[in-house]
């Protein structure tokens, strides 16, 4: 069953959204994906995210991770395999992939590890200083205006 959902009224009828829906259409796009590597995340504060997958049968060097842009990518690609083997049943399934992770603004890649089979990477949410919200002082009534002198009065003062 197909479930596309056509973005076109909305962006008619809206201004400044065409990321929002380039987005949107390309997760749509994204989902038809055969699920290879599964994978979990989990948000482990306010600020700090964890992805986690499960790459079983891979070597830390087979394995590249790559931020870019608000996208996160992790490519697995398997060395040659021995041709003298010849397996009865291949249960583990160790084929090429590449999964991709749409990141929100202001989320930066901390670090990875890779143990049992597992890959983790760690997100952090780092909001600029000129985007937190800041306590603004209140002056009083009581105390007198400060003013702001000319350029007039600061010559004539140093006279």
């Amino acid at each position: 069953m197909r479930t596309d959902f056509d973005f076109t009224p909305y962006r008619r009828s809206t201004v400044g959204f065409d990321h929002l829906f380039d987005l949107l259409e390309k997760g749509q796009r994204s989902e038809t994906s055969d699920g290879y590597p599964a994978f979990d995340i989990v948000r482990e504060a306010d600020d700090r995210f964890r992805i986690t997958l499960a790459v079983p049968g891979f070597k830390l060097d087979e394995i590249e991770i790559v931020a870019q842009q608000n996208q996160l990518a992790v490519t697995g690609k398997p060395a040659e395999e021995d041709a003298k083997r010849t397996y009865l049943h291949r249960g583990i399934a160790r084929r090429a992939f590449e999964r991709r992770f749409q990141l929100a603004d202001y989320i930066e890649v901390g670090s990875a590890s890779f143990t049992d089979g597992l890959l983790t990477i760690e997100l952090n949410r780092v909001i600029p200083e000129a985007m937190k919200p800041r306590k603004i002082e209140i002056g009083s009534g009581d105390a007198e205006p400060r003013r702001i002198g000319s350029s007039k009065e600061k010559a004539l003062e140093s006279a």
